[in-house]
Parts: structure tokens; C-alpha cells; sequence
């Protein structure tokens, strides 16, 4: 939320704007007075990177009477304020657009008692209101994300990751308690980020009568193959078919009871609102509320209060009140027991990502088992530089391959452990915890068929081994490597199988998908760093920080980085770097010290990405700004380095590798099935050649909230091969606003 206050502040402000902080929610519109601020540039330095709002807010009883509404619009209008960003949940919204509904007799009272002037009444007849979501529990309709999910969700999958630890010491289950009344994406996101055993959410309660029994099979089922700890993730709404409460404590006593395990329960409570917040946080925050200022100075009486919200990877507007009634249907058709409407209100990938947690949790599921003549025997192997979520797709695609009932055969070490045949025929437990785990079990490098490995060894390899489908994770040199391969299946007929990329790297620069795995986990280890850079920087004054990131020739990593870390500007290989450049940004900074208190001046950081010049290089450029700072300011450096592809994979790469691994097997299962029936139909032996189009050798992307796969001879027309990276890029629309939100041109 505080990013929210510091985008709006500066962006309405460089759009000719007066802006007001209210101090304490609704209740600071009644109070008036110090409670409705005037905010200044200066005044939002270092929010970021603070957790919960510096502003405040509070319930407010008030608020909901007339008599409340009408100081309040009292306050506003000799204030001159004649617009409302908020940003709350559904209960905020609802009472802000109840209020621009008042809004004319509110004025007209206020005008016939001579509280205000008719002059006044004449200029401020008209309230804008433009509403933001704010809600940890990801509950409002029309979007497919809040503000604050994402945090909260690092919140929860970093205590569950704890608390796993002394469950496996100790062989003990865990019942975990987390928020979502009506809604239980926080549940569900955990349970897949974490593996979990069980999860009971709102939406989809669980079916059965006997529904104890389902999950102490379950669990039962788990422990035999050998697990040590369990974990049952609950959402504080959850509950059975007829609507009865399921508690934490109950499950606690069932799998005590019936189990004999030695069971604690742990409700996370409000420390799941806590910390600094996320990178996904820090950017939509920054976007919707720059759409917020845009939709408030574009609006007329006649338009409907808008939500801003997020679908498809995009910022849009959708009607306030439409999205809070279909936010509460939500909890009309729970309690009406139509559960299968509830689901279809979330957003369009909940119930995919419900599909795959049981898909790849819930052991011997006989439902989804192929029938024998169309399993396969999958190849899963690593290629590029370590990034996190490849142990979490190489996990999902192990358990969902071993209940549809293929065989998943581990490649060690890359294309080049392929071609000395180092495979492992997987099992269920042999992938147990790599959720969580960051880096590649597997082991990876950077060695291409056709280029650094021999082609014909591979080939020879997959025949050997029976390899009827081949799915890789990781990056550029992993795209390169299939489209080797889908080229080689002239010559080699071993290689006429579906072979499948799942994009894994930091730079995110792999064509035919929004994002990579690893990128998200690679911006919150460069957002922690930043954030105890700009606070050293802070604590010394005047000094400005050139920290060098990873990207290669793809500016991904800068331009999101820097706009969650508030960077003063960024240098990326789009764009270059040249002298004149150079001396603009000296100026800016001079010009931004300048107004700078002398006694509070502060800290400033710069993100450099380390290809984007041989001659400007990270020591050069902070040798330049010392230079010209003429005692102003001075410059250190930071190179972050490997640092950057983090320890722990974050919650959003878990969950993005579920999804893809579990799509990723079915596109193998839809390219292999015609041939397998028909060899099975007709009692042939099953062909070497299953599938030879070129559909079938794609990259498995996210766009937007869908998984779409794209064959690599289409996606090397819009490839730049010779910067490694796609043509076009989605997030360059973001690069201006780090520049704008710094105060240049505000203060030039």
C-alpha cells in the first residue's frame, strides 16, 4: 500500500496534481484537519520497501452514517480535494462509492447550512472516485491479482518452509492455519508452493461424506512410501460440502487419533500481513495506481467509478460496483452450495492450479491413469545456468508422469550427461521437497547438441533408452537446443518425439512466454539486495550506488528492478550508454540534491546491466558520478552477481513451474496419442517416430493468465539470435516510468 501512496504522489504531481494524504482511512476524512496532508515529492522517500501503510488505516463506524459522509465531504471540499484513489478491499470500495453516490446532496446540505460557499459548491459538485485493491486473499472478482497477495503468500511459504524443517526432524504433521474467509487462494497457492499433503479452501470443499477418512488415506499412503513430516494447509473459511466449519484444531485431532501422528497446529495469523513487500507487489502497485491517477483525470460525471485491477498481464479498468457484487456472489453461491460457480468467479487459472496440485499431490489417482499403450517414457533434462523452479517443474512433471502411469527417466548434467546415457528412472519419492529447493538438482550446463555435444550421440541415446518424449527447463541455450534438435529429425528418427521447453532463466529472456522460472525469484533476491544498499546509502547521505544485475543483452532484470527499488535511472543494452547520457543523469543528480534537505539527504541507487557496455563499465560510471558529483555527492559500486539467482525459488516460479510441468506432460500425451493408438489398434510394435511436425517441438509460455505453447520454427521469425533474447518486449513499457517516478523533468 505504501507504494501505492509513493506512485500516485509522484506521478499525480508530475501530472500538474495536488495531492492529499489521508492519515487513518475514512476516519481521517471526518477528523480533517492534520489528518488530510498535502504531500510533496520528498515526502514518499523510501517507502518501498516499508510493509503494512504509513498512512494508516482504521475502521471507521462513522463513515457508514450520513451525518460521517457529510463532514467528511465537508473536509474534501475546503480542501479542495475533489477525487478519491482508494485502496481497500470490497468494504472500502463499496463505502467509497457509496459516497460519490451522496456526493451532490452531501454538497447541497452543506451548501443550504453555509458550511461551504456557493462558489465552493459550484467547483466541487462533481466527486471522482477510483478504487485500488488492497487485500492480502486475492478475493475481489474482475482482477486476477491484489495487492498484497503476493507478499502475504512469501509470508505464509516462508513459515511453512520453517516449520517443514523441524516437521521432518521430528516425523510430526502440521496444520497450518491461514487467511481467506471466502476465499482460499492463499491456502492453495501455499499448498502447491509448498508441496503440502492436503489443502481445504472455501471454494471446492471436499466432496466426500467421509471426507476424514480421504485424508488420512492420503496421508496414510504418503508415509508408507516413506515421507517424514506431513503438512495440511487450511484456509480459515474452509468447509465441508454442508457448510460446517473445518478448523484447524479438528484436523489436528483426526490425524492424532486416527494416524497416531504427533500433530501441531500453527495459525500464522497477521504475521502473514507483515515484512517488506514482494517485487510482484512493489510493481503492481506502481502500475495500477499510475492507471488510478490517469483514470481519475480522465473521467466525466457520467463514468462509473472504476476498480483498477490486473488480467492477462495487464493493467485495466473494470466497473467498481460490477467487480464487489461479483466478489460477494462469490459467498452467495458458497453458501448456496453451488461451489462449482465459486470457482468459476475466481480468476481463470484458480481452477487449473487446483487441478494441478491434486494432479501432482494426491498419490495412485486410478482416475487419471492412461490406458498402457499410451504411457510414455519422458526425458527430463536441465540446460543454461541453475534458476529457481527447475527442481519445482522437474517435480511436477515426475509425480504427474507417475500417476498417469509414465515412466519419467532424469537426464544428469545437460544435453552433455544425455549423450553419455546418465539417466535415473525417477520415482515418487525421489523428487520429495525439491518444491522449495533452489538451483537444479539435476545438474545443468550450457552445452547445445549440434554445437558443443555430438548430435548423433544424442539421438543414439534417446533410442537406446526408449526417450518417447523430451521435456527440457531452462533458458536461451535450451531454446537453441531444441530448435537443433527439431532440425536434426531429418536425419536422426530417434528425435521424432514431442520435445517440450519449459523457460528457465533469470534474464527472462526466452521468446514465446511473458515469463521465464526464475525471473520472479531473481528480482526479489535483487529487490532484498537494493533494499540493504539504499539503506547503507541512506545512512551515509550523499551517496549514490551503481549496482551492476545479470541480463546479459536483455534489460529485464534493470527496468524491474529498478522500478521496485525506486532507482534513480537504469542503463540497459536497448538503450546503451554514451556520454551525453551521462552528464544528463550527473545533472539530474545534482539537481535532485540540490533540493535536498542537508541534514536528511538522500541515498540513491543506480542499476546497471553488466552487458550493456565493454567502455562505460560499473567502476567507470561510478567513477564519473564521484567526479562530477563536485562534492555533492560521491559513488561506491555493487556487483550482486550469482547472488541474483536467489537461494530459495519464490512462491510465484513454484507455482508458474506446477502449472507449465503439468500442461507441458499433456502436450506430450496429445502429440504421442494418434500414433500409440493406432500402433495399439492395429498390434504393431510401438514406432520410434511418434510425432514429426513441427508443432510438436514448442516453448511452453505463460501469456497472460493462459499456458500456450509455440512451435520454435515459428518463434525464431520474432528472435533476436544475436542478442539471445525475443524481438519484441512487454516490459518496456515500464522503462519510462523509472525515469518519471525519479523526478526527472520535476526537478531538471
Amino acid at each position: 500500500m505504501n507504494a501505492v501512496v509513493r506512485a500516485t504522489v509522484r506521478y499525480g504531481i508530475a501530472k500538474g496534481c495536488d495531492i492529499f494524504a489521508v492519515y487513518e482511512g475514512y476516519q481521517g476524512l471526518i477528523d480533517g484537519g492534520e489528518r488530510l496532508r498535502k504531500m510533496e515529492w520528498k515526502d514518499v522517500r523510501g517507502w518501498l520497501a516499508v510493509g503494512g501503510t504509513t498512512i494508516g488505516t482504521a475502521r471507521c463506524m462513522g463513515f457508514k452514517t450520513r451525518e460521517g459522509r457529510l463532514q467528511a465531504a465537508e473536509n474534501l471540499v475546503k480542501n479542495g480535494i475533489d477525487a478519491l484513489i482508494v485502496c481497500g478491499g470490497d468494504g472500502s470500495l463499496t463505502g467509497a462509492d457509496l459516497f460519490r453516490a451522496d456526493w451532490p446532496g452531501l454538497v447541497d446540505e452543506l451548501k443550504n447550512t453555509n458550511r461551504i460557499t456557493q462558489e465552493q459548491a459550484d467547483a466541487y459538485h462533481v466527486l471522482t472516485i477510483v478504487g485500488l485493491v488492497g487485500s492480502i486473499d486475492n478475493d475481489m472478482s474482475s482482477t486476477d491479482i491484489t495487492i498484497g497477495a503476493v507478499t502475504s503468500l512469501h509470508r505464509i511459504c516462508e513459515a511453512v518452509d520453517s516449520v517443514s524443517t523441524t516437521a521432518l526432524s521430528h516425523s510430526r504433521a502440521f496444520v497450518i492455519e491461514v487467511m481467506g474467509r471466502h476465499c482460499g487462494w492463499l491456502a492453495l497457492m501455499a499448498g502447491i508452493a509448498t508441496g503440502a499433503d492436503f489443502v481445504f479452501i472455501p471454494e471446492k470443499p471436499p466432496q466426500e461424506d467421509d471426507w476424514e477418512s480421504v485424508m488420512c488415506s492420503v496421508v496414510e499412503r504418503h508415509r508408507h512410501l516413506g515421507k517424514r513430516k506431513t503438512v495440511v494447509i487450511v484456509a480459515e473459511g474452509a468447509i465441508d460440502k454442508n457448510l460446517n466449519p473445518i478448523k484447524a484444531d479438528h484436523l489436528k485431532d483426526i490425524l492424532t487419533n486416527r494416524l497416531g501422528l504427533d500433530t501441531r497446529v500453527t495459525i500464522l495469523g497477521h504475521t502473514q500481513r507483515g515484512g517488506a513487500p514482494a517485487y510482484f507487489d512493489r510493481l503492481l502497485a506502481t502500475t495500477q495506481s499510475i492507471e488510478a491517477v490517469d483514470a481519475v483525470l480522465e473521467s466525466t460525471p457520467e463514468t462509473p467509478s472504476p476498480m483498477i485491477g490486473m488480467t492477462d498481464n495487464k493493467v485495466t479498468r473494470f466497473p467498481l460496483m460490477k467487480a464487489v457484487a461479483l466478489t460477494h456472489e462469490v459467498a452467495e453461491a458458497i453458501g448456496q452450495k453451488n461451489f462449482a460457480r465459486a470457482m468459476e468467479l475466481r480468476d481463470p487459472q484458480f481452477a487449473e492450479e487446483y487441478d494441478a496440485y491434486n494432479a501432482t499431490t494426491i498419490l495412485d489417482d486410478s482416475s487419471i491413469v492412461l490406458p498402457k499403450h499410451q504411457q510414455l517414457r519422458v526425458g527430463i533434462v536441465h540446460v543454461g545456468a541453475p534458476a529457481g523452479g527447475m527442481n519445482a517443474a522437474t517435480r511436477t512433471a515426475v509425480r504427474y508422469c507417475l500417476n498417469r502411469g509414465h515412466t519419467p527417466i532424469a537426464v544428469s548434467n545437460g544435453f552433455a550427461g544425455l549423450a553419455r546415457g546418465v539417466t535415473t528412472e525417477m520415482t515418487w519419492m525421489s523428487v520429495d521437497g525439491w518444491t522449495a529447493l533452489g538451483g537444479s538438482e539435476l545438474g545443468t550446463n550450457r552445452a547445445v547438441p549440434g554445437e558443443d555435444v555430438d548430435m548423433g550421440l544424442v539421438a543414439y541415446q534417446m533410442q537406446k533408452q526408449n526417450i518417447q518424449a523430451l521435456l527440457v527447463v531452462g533458458g536461451f541455450e535450451a531454446y537453441v537446443a531444441i530448435e537443433k534438435l527439431g532440425e536434426a529429425r531429418e536425419k536422426y528418427p530417434s528425435l521424432r518425439v514431442p520435445i517440450t521447453l519449459i523457460p528457465a532463466t533469470i534474464s527472462n529472456n526466452v521468446p514465446g512466454t511473458d515469463y521465464s522460472l526464475g525471473s520472479d525469484t531473481s528480482l526479489n533476491a535483487i529487490v532484498n539486495s537494493c533494499d540493504a544498499i539504499v539503506q547503507s546509502a541512506q545512512s551515509s547521505r550523499r551517496r549514490v550506488f551503481v549496482v551492476e544485475v545479470m541480463g546479459g543483452r536483455s534489460g529485464y532484470l534493470a527496468v524491474e528492478g529498478g522500478l521496485a527499488v525506486g532507482a534513480m535511472t537504469v542503463y540497459i543494452p536497448e538503450e546503451g550508454i554514451n556520454l551525453s547520457r551521462l552528464q544528463s543523469d550527473v545533472e539530474h543528480l545534482r539537481n535532485m540534491y540540490s533540493h535536498d534537505d542537508p541534514d536528511k539527504s538522500e541515498g540513491r541507487i543506480i542499476l546497471r546491466t553488466e552487458d550493456v557496455s565493454k567502455t562505460y563499465t560499473t567502476d567507470v560510471i561510478s567513477n564519473i558520478l564521484k567526479e562530477e558529483g563536485d562534492e555533492m555527492f560521491d559513488s561506491r559500486t555493487a556487483v550482486l552477481g550469482h547472488i541474483q539467482q536467489g537461494i530459495t525459488p519464490s512462491p510465484l516460479d513454484r507455482i508458474r513451474a506446477t502449472r507449465l510441468a503439468m500442461r507441458a506432460i499433456q502436450f506430450m500425451e496429445e502429440h504421442t496419442s494418434e500414433a500409440l493408438c493406432k500402433a495399439h489398434e492395429t498390434g504393431s510394435p510401438v514406432p520410434i517416430e511418434l510425432t514429426n511436425s513441427n508443432e510438436s517441438v514448442a516453448v511452453a509460455g505463460i501469456s497472460g493468465h493462459s499456458v500456450i505453447f509455440e512451435p520454435v520454427t515459428a518463434l525464431m521469425a520474432v528472435t533476436d539470435m544475436k542478442n539471445r533474447k525475443p524481438r519484441t518486449a512487454w516490459w518496456s513499457e515500464h522503462r519510462p516510468v523509472i525515469d518519471l517516478l525519479a523526478g526527472r523533468g520535476h526537478f531538471n
